[in-house]
């Protein structure tokens, strides 16, 4: 296992915290003579850190565990460490595709030219710095606009002076019900596609309550962390969003999405910031997906990894098998 501190292109802030930093731990998982790689990016929202996931997966006893059998295999971490679950998912199905010789989005029987486009995320910041921002990302035809810290209309109106793209926002439970109602109503001038987790977690009859009189679609980020949250939101949002960090990997994503869309729901598969062997492996799984919002290699300066490639706003999926991610030859 290797820790891994990110530096980012850009102090990133959101409606909670701020960071210069992105901390991030890797697995390396060695069988049959294959390295298969894992990843997860913990968050302080869900009480997770970099050393309790390295003590966490330091504890999983592998000997003779069939790896191909991957529910059996990942049934020996407990259900709600879900953050080593990431990481040690991801790698089982790195090695599943390298030991048969198919890239992970033909282990799920998907095609990579259906992979979906991804947006670019602008962080919370002065007006200035904010312009000059989406200055630098202007060739990217969706972005995702932090809220959530006041002067909401001043953000969106300077951003499309000068932006003429998809925006979606995301205010990281940053308003009441009240406040998320009357700023929505104000930004649909701007044409937003839709806003994600408006209010606090845990409440799903004020998310309905937003729903109901926003001129705005309504996703969840916080509020759908594994399938078993999707059935309590059907009708109270348009769509969920899916991380692979906080489902606990590739398996649960699935099951995730299969429940969202039993119960009429829209998908977006998202990231951390991260490097390119976990947004890769979220990268392998956006055609069963409506949007994608994986950018989190763009937002940091050092990724030791190649794995997804940007044209634009395309992903472009690795052929090899397994995740198809390898390490950079300058790290």
């Amino acid at each position: 296992m290797q820790p891994l501190d990110l530096r980012l292109r850009h102090r990133f802030t959101i409606a909670r915290s701020s960071d210069d930093v992105s901390h991030t731990l890797i697995l390396r998982l060695f069988a049959r003579g294959i390295e298969a790689l894992g990843e997860v990016t913990p968050s302080k929202r869900y009480e997770e850190d970099v050393e309790l996931i390295r003590r966490q997966l330091a504890a999983v006893e592998l000997a003779g565990a069939d790896l191909l059998d991957v529910p059996a295999t990942l049934a020996r971490l407990p259900s709600e460490q879900r953050g080593a679950m990431c990481a040690l998912d991801l790698a089982l199905h790195d090695f599943a595709g390298k030991l048969l010789g198919m890239p992970a989005y033909e282990l799920f029987g998907l095609q990579p030219d259906d992979a979906k486009p991804t947006s670019f995320t602008i962080g919370i910041a002065d007006l200035d710095e904010t312009v000059a921002k989406v200055r630098e990302a202007v060739h990217m035809p969706i972005l995702k606009v932090k809220l959530g810290a006041g002067r909401e209309f001043e953000t969106l109106e300077a951003i499309r002076a000068i932006y003429g793209g998809t925006i979606r926002v995301d205010a990281n439970e940053g308003w009441t019900p009240e406040e998320a109602v009357q700023c929505l109503r104000e930004l649909a001038r701007f044409e937003l596609e839709f806003c994600e987790q408006p209010v606090p977690a845990g409440h799903p009859e004020q998310l309905r309550y937003v729903r109901e009189r926003s001129p705005v679609p309504i996703f969840t980020d916080e509020d759908s962390i594994t399938a078993d949250d999707v059935p309590r939101l059907a009708g109270c949002v348009d769509g969920v969003n899916v991380k692979l960090v906080k489902c606990g990997g590739m398996r649960e994503a699935v099951r995730m999405i299969r429940a969202a869309r039993e119960h009429g729901m829209k998908v977006m598969i998202g990231c951390m910031i991260e490097t390119s062997v976990l947004s890769t492996a979220a990268a392998h799984l956006t055609p069963l997906a409506d949007y994608a919002d994986i950018d989190g290699p763009l937002l940091i300066l050092d990724d030791p990894f190649a794995g997804v490639t940007y044209d634009g706003a395309r992903l472009r999926l690795p052929t090899a098998p397994g995740l198809g991610v390898r390490v950079r030859a300058a790290a």
